[in-house]
């Protein structure tokens, strides 16, 4: 019988539109196909497992006989983010969507923020990509002291400093702030990002792995509060601590981009002391999908592609593994911003059956009822178990 979990999200690995993606703008989005179309991409291991054999990718390159089980799931959750893909994952479906706020935030919320930081004030207010931002609000932002604040397609607060002006813990704190103004107001955004950065000129400013996400803390019940309720532990690595808020997470590890968070996810396979290891790689994400780096995209999966090996070989006897997405971020279209996409559901475990098509699932929150029943712990309302389709 299984009983420890290992679940790596590919952040924003989509395999394709979902009947309603015209609703978000995502018509023609796959980035999968998008990153297989467009480059040289070699994924042997993932298509061992069954990656190429899911429903409707769009690619011909199956496996005649996969060693794992693979499915796709849409996302129920009214949102395409990172934050309600993973509580849909662990459960928790947002049927009310966050606010957006294309034009700017309002000066109150921002005159809110600035009386009680007592920072001198914001620059930009926009809508828009945060390196194209740095480029052109970088240098001002050094020389007043004030920080950029700006938005994106989701409901998002990012506040960018340098981190030679601005300390990284002193940014924090003002995220903080703001993510308590607009709880307290009804401002209803979903996350507040601090986005630090250094460099010396408006084409040297890099973001660093100092990134810090301030989530709304109202989602409602998830499988990591089931675990931790039962006396079940999990470890969370990358960013999925913040996503979370800390609820339900015995220990957070962070990383430094995708390299980090696998060899971390390696040495904690190792270790075999939890009941649930829960990783997050943001690279797919955040330095190639919203930088249209279509190559960056494709080495980055050719990377994870190539540890594989070493993280199925890790597995004890009754283990689970688990690889999936929140969101997808095709690099291959003109839009810089997350799609609305199936995500893959990719699942191996050498106590549990191969070559298992799990068809296409109508929420991610298959996932979280599937782990719930394999450990005999209390269900959530959302997702149907796939557990006899794979022991």
């Amino acid at each position: 019988m299984i009983n420890r979990v290992i679940i790596i999200v590919l952040d924003s690995f989509g395999v394709g539109e979902t009947p309603d993606a015209n609703e978000y703008g995502d018509v023609g989005s796959n980035t999968i196909k998008g990153i297989y179309d467009n480059t040289v991409l070699s994924l042997p291991n993932l298509k061992k497992l069954g990656l190429f054999n899911i429903q409707g990718i769009g690619i011909n390159n199956k496996e005649e006989s996969p060693i794992g089980i693979y499915g796709k799931a849409a996302e129920m959750t009214k949102g395409k983010n990172s934050p309600v893909g993973h509580w849909e994952i662990a459960g928790f479906i947002k049927n009310i969507p966050f606010k957006t706020y294309y034009d700017g935030f309002p000066d109150e919320l921002l005159n809110k923020i600035i009386e009680k930081s007592g920072i001198k004030g914001f620059i930009c207010n926009k809508k828009g990509s945060g390196t194209d931002f740095l480029k052109e609000y970088g240098e001002e932002s050094v020389r007043s002291g004030m920080p950029i604040i700006y938005t994106s397609a989701d409901s998002v607060l990012q506040i960018a400093a340098h981190e030679d002006v601005m300390p990284v813990s002193e940014l924090y704190r003002l995220c903080k702030i703001a993510r308590d103004i607009i709880d307290n107001d009804d401002y209803d955004i979903g996350t507040v990002i601090a986005r630090p950065f250094v460099g010396t000129s408006a084409e040297s400013f890099v973001r660093t792995y100092n990134r810090k996400d301030f989530e709304a803390t109202d989602f409602g019940t998830t499988m990591l509060d089931v675990f931790k309720d039962n006396g079940k532990k999990v470890l969370a690595i990358g960013k999925i601590n913040d996503l979370f808020s800390g609820r339900g997470i015995e220990k957070s590890i962070h990383t430094e981009g995708n390299t980090d968070g696998i060899e971390k996810t390696i040495a904690e396979i190792k270790q075999g002391h939890d009941d649930m290891i829960f990783t997050n790689l943001v690279d797919f994400d955040m330095l190639y999908g919203h930088r249209n780096n279509i190559e960056g995209y494709a080495r980055a999966l050719e990377e994870f592609d190539k540890k594989l090996p070493e993280i199925m070989n890790e597995l004890r006897e009754n283990d689970m593994l688990i690889i999936t997405a929140d969101h997808g971020n095709d690099p291959s279209t003109p839009s810089t911003d997350h799609s609305r996409e199936y995500v893959p559901i990719v699942v191996y475990g050498k106590s549990l059956k191969q070559n298992v098509d799990l068809g296409i699932r109508s929420t991610y929150s298959d996932i979280s009822a599937t782990i719930l029943d394999i450990f005999n712990l209390p269900k959530l309302e959302n997702g149907t178990s796939f557990k006899n389709e794979i022991l």
